[in-house]
């Protein structure tokens, strides 16, 4: 097996693992127990954080300053910094639906407004790794 093959690999268990603890917060918030709730979404938090980190160092290289409007990309970008721009804007909107989740459960035990953020975030997160898997590591996998 190639290293882009094995890191395609990894990453994607990463993804299941990540599908995995998203779903003990979403039975602990259908139980109603706020407690567990905020155990399960601290974990995935963590863990997707430490995997945003991982593909960001690993697949999305910067290889250039963005244009003048910050995230926005240059006119001369090419197709494939392109898709890292967008993936990293991703995962930067799929944190922030992650750690208001975090904050509401462990600041205010507010389950329920964490349980109303917990389709938009279910519904990013796999819109993301679908793309990631097809768009960036099938090809890894591939190569």
């Amino acid at each position: 097996m190639t290293e882009p093959e094995a890191l395609a690999q990894a990453l994607i268990r990463e993804h299941r693992e990540l599908d995995d603890l998203f779903g003990r917060f979403l039975a602990a918030a259908s139980a109603g127990d706020p407690d567990a709730a905020a155990v399960a979404i601290a974990a995935f938090d963590d863990a997707l954080r430490r995997h945003t980190r991982s593909e960001e160092e690993r697949l999305y290289p910067v290889t250039e300053s963005p244009g003048p409007g910050g995230l926005a990309p240059r006119p001369e970008g090419d197709a494939q910094r392109g898709i890292f721009r967008e993936l990293r804007l991703e995962h930067v909107q799929i944190r922030e639906l992650s750690a208001m989740m975090r904050r509401l459960l462990e600041e205010k035990a507010d389950l329920e407004s964490a349980r109303r953020l917990a389709p938009n975030l279910a519904r990013r997160w796999d819109a993301h790794t679908s793309r990631e898997e097809r768009e960036l590591l099938g090809s890894a996998g591939a190569g």
